[in-house]
């Protein structure tokens, strides 16, 4: 039993330091942690960029965008592209230490998705959402604010329907809504819709359109997609878990702003600049995004700018 024990210690020691030491910079290999709300559009990038380039390794990785960045935050796993569904995830929890710079390349918006199996479904509409939504026997989902952006933003929307409708206390009753089904992010929840064991769902309008959901649209004041109501929604917030236990960060409203990084202990950064520099084409990467329901933008805070790889700054 201890020869055993001695030979699978080996094994286990032999795996991690290939896991762990495997990669060198100029390798054809890239790892990718991205929004669930990606996972359709970076199929299509991943697919076109691999022609461009054969020969190279993908590993893309979907998660909750807090979540992605915690992995390089917390549990230092190798990372060369973090594409997170808001720029202030990167702003908070990787500059200046992991991170030196932040390239915003597309935008969404908020939307209730729901489905012909949705109770009241045929009732539904802009004008009425919000009864519908407290009817008892009404299934809300929606992600976790602590993983995912689009959880709180579903709160976000809440907070500024509250003072859109004039109707104090909408917000508190719809997050503490007792049908409600919570998961790490969005795209977890989609079966559930399908299946008819949640009614109504608070998407990305993009995740919406893939998967051929029906909707109901939001007025700007609240749907987090227009920058000239910025102002307003930056009047909304909600604390979320740090990067410490026990510590949290402030999130404000804001306009919905997917963005990406290079992290600096990335091990094959000259391949992840190639392939932001492939997503942020609007020939290219943008085709892709505004075929799948997303915006598409060339954004950089002039904080970040002398940080900046050239390359991307000729694309702004």
């Amino acid at each position: 039993m201890k020869h055993l024990t001695k030979i699978l210690i080996v094994l286990l020691a032999v795996a991690t330091a290939f896991s762990c030491g495997s990669r060198k910079n100029g390798e054809n290999k890239l790892i990718i942690f991205h929004a669930g709300s990606l996972s359709v559009p970076f199929k299509s990038v991943i697919e076109e960029f691999k022609k461009e380039n054969p020969g190279v390794e993908i590993f893309a990785e979907s998660s909750g965008s807090l979540d992605a960045a915690r992995k390089v935050t917390d549990l230092k796993k190798d990372c060369d592209i973090l594409a997170v569904a808001d720029f202030m995830v990167i702003d908070k929890l990787l500059i200046p230490e992991f991170a030196s710079w932040n390239f915003v390349f597309a935008s969404n918006e908020m939307v209730i998705a729901y489905s012909d199996k949705s109770r009241f479904s045929s009732e539904i509409n802009s004008g009425n959402w919000q009864e519908i939504l407290l009817k008892e026997d009404a299934f809300i989902g929606r992600s976790d604010p602590n993983a995912d952006p689009c959880g709180y933003r579903a709160v976000f929307v809440f907070k500024l329907a509250e003072k859109y409708l004039e109707s104090d206390g909408l917000a508190d009753k719809l997050t503490a809504k007792k049908n409600t089904v919570i998961r790490p992010k969005e795209v977890d929840l989609l079966a559930l819709l399908e299946t008819g064991n949640i009614d109504y769902l608070m998407i990305y309008k993009s995740v919406a359109l893939q998967h051929n959901l029906k909707f109901v649209e939001l007025p700007d004041d609240i749907n987090l997609s227009n920058p000239d109501f910025e102002e307003n929604y930056n009047t909304v917030n909600i604390l979320v878990n740090g990067n410490e236990p026990g510590k949290t960060t402030e999130i404000k409203g804001s306009s919905i702003l997917y963005s990406l990084t290079i992290p600096k202990n990335a091990v094959n950064s000259e391949l992840a600049l190639k392939f932001a520099l492939f997503l942020c084409s609007p020939e290219k990467g943008g085709r892709i995004l505004q075929k799948e329901g997303m915006g598409v933008l060339n954004y950089c805070e002039a904080d970040y700018l002398e940080n900046l790889p050239k390359e991307l700054k000729e694309i702004l």
